[in-house]
């Protein structure tokens, strides 16, 4: 498949990059400079980037424009410009995990995923804003400001890969990389229209990152417009490395997309217990499950295959003790933290370590518990989140469906792959009335990366989003 020539170029994917490359037919300066171009008029509007290095991406692009002119391009992702989260270090730019405690801290090392991409040509041109310590399911920072959603920027596109998933749905690089902590990727990407991607944990070795505040749930992942960037970019970055053990389960992965996946046996779960669920979500999601049915695969209805209280009591320990760890080497924090998060810290300080070694057992119970629901099913399909965007301002919509529901009433459904070191990933299925995107959310078995990536490919060869765009980029 060629490419659009008469699309702009900071419309195209990645893939689409790489084949006009080849064909001599682009260069990565001139794709660099209509990217940047469109950061100088989007980015200010939606406060997805907060932080650049011009110079050096020109000088990766030059360098990779010598190497295609040669023949000697490094891979598919040589001169393909994309974004890093700011909780992932990029060397020469600041990471600040959102927040001032850390404001001013620039990196001197890539992270090793970062080192990954560099080595095959990459052009890193940017840092995405967060919330502070990745810990909340909106984006906004004291430091940076509050990120807003390219298909309503009233609205939020989620978090805690809020800047990343705005970025690329408005066109600012094809794809990015984030983190995944409790769906992090997943409902952000689902909010903007995007693919995104949560790796098993050890799928993508981390080596040269910031501190563990969430046990090993958090894993580096893809965003992309499509099912086919997503893998491309997930095959540059997965891979061990003796320096991350569990890292050391996987050979480096390099198979393809599998054009027509096997038939799979389904649970659709529609709910988690009474936790309500938007109802144009629950409509959109079924009739995805439905469609599933339709290509061949044997969709099941049914409950949420783990202990969801468990989860709960899981969630209220893990987040809240690793932030509590991670400041107390910062003396005089109290003054530099947001409030809400001060509030969590002070709640980790005050739990017991015994509280800590129980929620790790609840953790090895749940993800033993998920072996037994994989020899039943292959995947698992929910929606990927409860409520449709809210105010890009509002921590979390505190009601869903007429019920009042807590901070994360949202993101019920995302925090099981987490804790049980399940890939999934997120896609989009129709949008709601108002246009505001929708999606589904595929689980698998731990290491069951491919085939989901296989699935989510076949569902968009029937149901094409890649060329669903905001408003906002329309009008520009």
């Amino acid at each position: 498949m060629a490419w659009r020539r008469d699309a702009e170029l900071w419309s195209l994917t990645a893939g689409e990059l790489a084949r006009a490359y080849r064909a001599r037919e682009l260069s990565p300066v001139e794709v660099l400079e209509a990217v940047l171009g469109r950061c100088e008029i989007v980015n200010p509007q939606l406060n997805a980037i907060i932080a650049f290095d011009v110079e050096g991406a020109r000088q990766a692009a030059r360098d990779s424009e010598g190497r295609w002119s040669k023949g000697e391009e490094l891979g598919s992702l040589d001169g393909v410009p994309l974004t890093v989260k700011d909780n992932i270090p990029v060397r020469g730019l600041p990471t600040t995990w959102g927040s001032r405690l850390l404001a001013g801290q620039m990196s001197s090392d890539d992270e090793l995923p970062v080192a990954r991409l560099r080595a095959q040509g990459a052009v890193i041109f940017g840092k995405t804003n967060v919330p502070e310590f990745t810990l909340q399911g909106y984006t906004h920072s004291a430091l940076f400001g509050t990120t807003r959603n390219p298909w309503n920027p009233r609205l939020t596109p989620g978090g805690s890969s809020g800047g990343a998933v705005a970025a690329v749905a408005a066109g600012l690089g094809p794809f990015a990389i984030g983190t995944d902590g409790g769906g992090s990727i997943r409902r952000p990407a689902g909010h903007a229209g995007l693919v995104g991607l949560k790796p098993s944990i050890g799928r993508v070795a981390r080596v040269n990152g910031l501190p563990a505040i969430l046990h090993d749930f958090e894993v580096i992942g893809p965003i992309a417009r499509t099912t086919a960037d997503v893998a491309l970019l997930f095959a540059t970055i997965a891979g061990p490395d003796p320096r991350d053990r569990a890292s050391l389960a996987f050979p480096d992965w390099t198979s393809l997309i599998a054009p027509e996946p096997q038939p799979r046996r389904i649970l659709y779960v529609p709910n988690f217990g009474d936790a309500p669920v938007d109802p144009e979500i629950v409509a959109h999601v079924a009739e995805a499950a439905s469609e599933f049915a339709a290509l061949g695969h044997l969709v099941e209805q049914g409950e949420a295959p783990f202990d969801i209280e468990a989860l709960d009591q899981v969630w209220s320990v893990i987040g809240p003790a690793g932030l509590a760890w991670f400041l107390r080497g910062h003396p005089g924090w109290e003054n530099l933290v947001q409030p809400a998060l001060r509030r969590v810290a002070e709640q980790g300080a005050a739990l017991r370590a015994a509280d800590y070694i129980d929620a790790l057992d609840k953790v090895a119970r749940i993800r033993a518990g998920f072996a037994e629901t994989f020899a039943r099913f292959d995947i698992i399909l929910t929606p990927c989140f409860a409520a449709l965007p809210w105010d890009a301002d509002v921590t979390y919509p505190d009601s869903i469906d007429g019920k009042q529901v807590g901070p994360r009433g949202h993101a019920v459904f995302t925090a099981f792959a987490n804790a049980g070191g399940l890939p999934g990933i997120s896609i989009p299925c129709r949008p709601s009335r108002r246009g505001l995107p929708v999606a589904i959310q595929l689980v698998g078995a731990f290491g069951a990366d491919e085939v989901l990536l296989g699935l989510a490919a076949q569902y968009e060869r029937g149901h094409p989003w890649a060329d669903r765009w905001p408003s906002l980029v329309q009008s520009i």
